[in-house]
């Protein structure tokens, strides 16, 4: 039997006998992805593969697990007892959080290295950082609107309709929709994306020293391993290295593209309202292919880097999300504490009240 195998560092296929065990299982994706303690999931939606509960001359067959064609997600284990159980318990995110920290971060989408040479956009530069950092992530939530009418755009040449794959907004939505486009139907890949954030930038001390990331490296790894920090242009330029793609992410507000790691063969493309980011899909459809029906397990999120098409199409279905005003102007949007409930105007202003009241509860004012 063959299985796929995703893991941090890509794919790769297994061949299995039918006799196969769960010890050869083990073995296998231990070799294939170089983790020893490891967490496993598959199907659809992901659900965890608990290996731990069979011992390892157990066959496979007998304890009724059929995995030929099958794809397995292949995660470091994080205490669960889907692969080896780790020597000793793991700190909590929680735990580990104690750092200096704004959103600023994850309000930009921009990177200094993103080549200005790219078609359909020119590069900005990035806002200021204020004086005084507070001490721990603020947390932001978007003001409740009307579901989204999300726009679907037909794409006859690809036997597909176009739509917004909408993550969950829950201050992880860059490493979701990240996760969503690499890892196929799986999103649940926040601890491990942020861990690779933070080993990136242990690795390379001289390009991401303090001065770009506005503040100690050290404290930033540990505040991007937390729940609540924002991902941002730093990240997608550090992933998109790491899982060797191309990924666009296109500003909604400005229309304005921005590429990272450019001239891969693949691409993804990420959509960016402001505080918030989605992802781009190709729906298998039937002609006009105006509406997509199938399910998201059915998306194609990885596109071949030299089809400027489907490009130029995301654009455009960004100007429809543009024109339902599906974006926040993080400069001049009102900001209210919920703690003390003053407003104040864009991330600076709530920036600064952070700094000195202590409060790190924000939503955006109806």
């Amino acid at each position: 039997m063959r299985v796929r195998i995703r893991g941090p560092n890509g794919q790769a296929t297994i061949t299995l006998a039918e006799t196969a065990t769960v010890g050869d299982l083990r073995s296998q994706i231990a070799e294939k992805t170089s983790i020893s303690n490891f967490d496993i999931k598959h199907g659809y939606p992901p659900k965890p593969l608990v290996l731990n509960d069979h011992q390892d001359s157990k066959s496979l067959s007998e304890i009724g697990l059929k995995l030929d064609g099958e794809q397995l997600i292949v995660s470091k284990s994080t205490g669960s007892a889907s692969g080896h159980a780790p020597a000793g318990a793991q700190k909590s995110e929680s735990q580990e959080a104690s750092s200096n920290a704004s959103f600023s971060n994850g309000s930009n989408p921009q990177s200094s290295d993103v080549p200005s040479s790219f078609s359909f956009a020119g590069v900005g530069t990035a806002p200021p950082a204020p004086a005084r950092q507070p001490n721990k992530p603020l947390s932001l939530t978007r003001k409740k609107t009307d579901p989204l009418d999300a726009p679907e755009l037909p794409l006859p040449s690809h036997s597909s309709t176009m739509v917004l794959r909408i993550m969950e907004d829950d201050n992880s939505c860059l490493f979701r929709a990240f996760g969503s486009a690499f890892f196929g139907g799986d999103m649940d890949h926040m601890h491990e994306l942020r861990s690779i954030i933070a080993q990136s930038i242990q690795e390379d001390p001289e390009t991401y020293n303090a001065a770009v990331l506005e503040r100690d490296p050290d404290d930033y790894c540990k505040w991007i391993q937390t729940p609540d920090a924002w991902g941002g242009g730093i990240e997608l330029g550090i992933l998109s290295k790491r899982f060797d793609i191309e990924i666009c992410s296109i500003d909604v507000q400005s229309l304005k593209v921005y590429p990272f790691n450019e001239g891969r063969p693949n691409r993804c493309i990420l959509v960016y309202s402001g505080i918030h980011y989605d992802t781009i899909a190709l729906s298998p459809s039937d002609a006009p292919h105006r509406h997509a029906y199938a399910l998201p397990e059915h998306d194609t999120k990885i596109f071949d880097a030299a089809d400027l098409l489907v490009l130029e199409k995301a654009v455009e279905l960004c100007k429809v999300l543009q024109k339902k005003h599906y974006y926040t102007d993080t400069a001049g949007f009102t900001v209210r504490c919920n703690i003390c409930r003053n407003s104040f105007v864009g991330e600076k202003g709530a920036t600064e009240h952070a700094a000195k009241t202590g409060h790190y509860d924000f939503g955006e004012a109806e």
